[in-house]
């Protein structure tokens, strides 16, 4: 059963928020990197918010694999397709969609710092309680310890296109 956490329009207001914030660091020297497959609904809006205020980061994508179909991190980062353009040199926002141990952010910014980015922030839509600790710049919502689905979130690649956060109980 889905349970509704934020509606749709809970999360573009959230969306527009952080790029109002990211707005007063980010420029065209920046490379967005999205974290693959979770983060694409979000990074895709961020973007476009970001577009709105006049700010052009370059984008880019990193396919990061730690659960496959399990509802579980099998606690190994698996790296499945790297960035495509160098970030040697430049600063670094990573995007994802759910913070949740801190494994998968932590490793993105080793993994980008040894290509030379000289700056790696984070920005997540969602922290569960487990991450509270962990460092994250710029963070959505925070979040019960439930498995969330939709706006990216998926289960086993279902609920992705969601346009909500709803927790699948």
């Amino acid at each position: 059963m889905l349970i509704p956490i934020f509606d749709e329009a809970q999360v573009q207001a959230r969306v527009d928020a952080l790029a109002g914030q990211l707005a007063r660091t980010l420029d065209s020297e920046w490379t967005v990197v999205a974290l693959l497959q979770g983060a694409m609904p979000f990074t895709v809006d961020l973007m476009k918010a970001l577009a709105r205020l006049g700010v052009h980061p370059l984008q880019d994508c990193l396919w990061l694999e730690s659960y496959r179909d399990a509802r579980e991190s099998s606690g190994k980062v698996v790296v499945r397709a790297d960035v495509s353009r160098s970030v040697e040199g430049r600063s670094v926002l990573i995007v994802d969609d759910v913070f949740d141990t801190g494994r998968t952010i932590a490793f993105a910014r080793k993994h980008l710092e040894a290509k030379g980015a000289v700056r790696a922030e984070a920005c997540a839509l969602v922290r569960k309680p487990a991450a509270r600790a962990e460092k994250i710049e710029h963070l959505g919502f925070d979040a019960d310890d439930r498995f969330l689905v939709g706006y990216g979130m998926d289960d086993a690649g279902r609920y992705r296109g969601l346009p909500c956060i709803a927790a699948l109980d």
